[in-house]
């Protein structure tokens, strides 16, 4: 397969059994979605720590009872081994998504994110070498860059980890890496920046920016800023991340396997630029945000102050293409938002 069109192709015509854990999170419900319309054969682990029931349901209705047939669901903790090795039988491809995402979160409580991205990544990295699966695909970050100034971020030029989150993501590559060299397992680790779209909780302290601020600006409420708004980030919408899953998944070259790619789309967007962006597509349904303006607070403690990736190794050894740039990207993840949020949603119903 050459790219991801042929990977499309491919799984409409060749059903696999695959496993998503964190299935119930924002990219695993994602990954969902998209393997049960190519009529995959998809089991799922989640706890709901981060996740949400109501995203399987979504995902239900999305794909409807036929679909949804080819889904079965498995309640526990990736901490427990003996969970780990039942969601494995059977299993081709391991799609692991499953973590403690959030610096902040990290830097409150290192001893959980150790817990669930060290211990719990160990348990269903030897469950499925154990099953044996053929890949272990798994959600590596663009944490591990750490305080390296350069950029475009290049995969193999990383610097100090930033806080216990980064150590974690990071000990995850060594781990798969050393699992190839001990046992001759297929791993890829795709190393996410800033992945945003449908499903992605803006709730709770730990909410990424986007859905943050959505939510905070259909109710005009105030728009906090870390910093000055010049820290920048390379946005990714899901479905770029779902393309290379799937490819990751699918690689041929053998040169493709056993590798850490970036998954972005090589651009850098400022949280003032984010702001302004998000602001002007919700004019139209919400003219007194004409007047809205955000409030800048102090930076936060962790964070990176610049991230733009290079993925031109993705591209050439996957042949990874982002198809959504982060102003198509905002266009159909705000549609999801505004369609979810509510009581926004009967406002909009409204204007309608």
């Amino acid at each position: 397969m050459t790219g991801y069109q042929d990977a499309l192709k491919h799984l409409q015509t060749r059903q696999y059994r695959w496993l998503i854990t964190g299935v119930a999170g924002f990219i695993g419900s994602n990954l969902l979605e998209a393997l049960l319309r190519l009529n995959q054969k998809v089991t799922g682990l989640d706890n709901f720590s981060t996740g949400h029931r109501h995203n399987l349901q979504q995902v239900k209705e999305v794909v409807g009872e036929g679909g949804w047939a080819n889904f079965s669901f498995i309640e526990g903790d990736i901490r427990e081994l003996d969970i780990c090795k039942s969601a494995c039988e059977g299993v081709e491809y391991v799609l692991h998504q499953a973590a403690l995402g959030s610096v902040p979160r990290s830097i409150q409580d290192p001893i959980r994110t150790n817990e669930s991205n060290i211990s719990g990544f160990l348990n269903i990295l030897v469950a499925a070498r154990d099953a044996p699966v053929k890949r272990f695909i798994y959600a590596a970050s663009s944490s591990t860059y750490g305080d390296h100034p350069g950029l475009p971020k290049v995969e193999s030029v990383i610097g100090r980890p930033l806080s216990p989150y980064a150590v974690t993501k990071y000990v995850n590559e060594l781990y798969a890496d050393v699992f190839a060299r001990c046992y001759s397992m297929e791993s890829v680790g795709l190393r996410y920046f800033n992945v945003f779209g449908p499903r992605q909780d803006p709730e709770g302290a730990y909410a990424a920016v986007i859905p943050r601020w959505v939510a905070a600006l259909v109710r005009n409420q105030t728009v906090l800023i870390n910093g000055d708004g010049e820290t920048s980030r390379d946005f990714c919408y899901i479905e770029n991340v779902i393309q290379a899953n799937l490819l990751a998944a699918l690689a041929q070259n053998c040169e493709a396997v056993n590798q850490v790619y970036n998954v972005a789309v090589n651009e850098r967007t400022s949280l003032n630029q984010l702001y302004e962006m998000m602001r002007g597509l919700l004019l139209d349904k919400f003219p007194e945000l004409i007047n809205h303006q955000p409030k800048y607070v102090d930076f936060r403690e962790g964070d990176v102050r610049h991230s733009q990736a290079d993925i031109s190794k993705a591209g050439d050894l996957l042949g990874f293409a982002p198809t959504y740039r982060i102003d198509r990207g905002l266009e159909r993840a705000m549609d999801w938002y505004l369609s979810h949020l509510a009581p926004e949603k009967e406002k909009l119903e409204k204007l309608a």
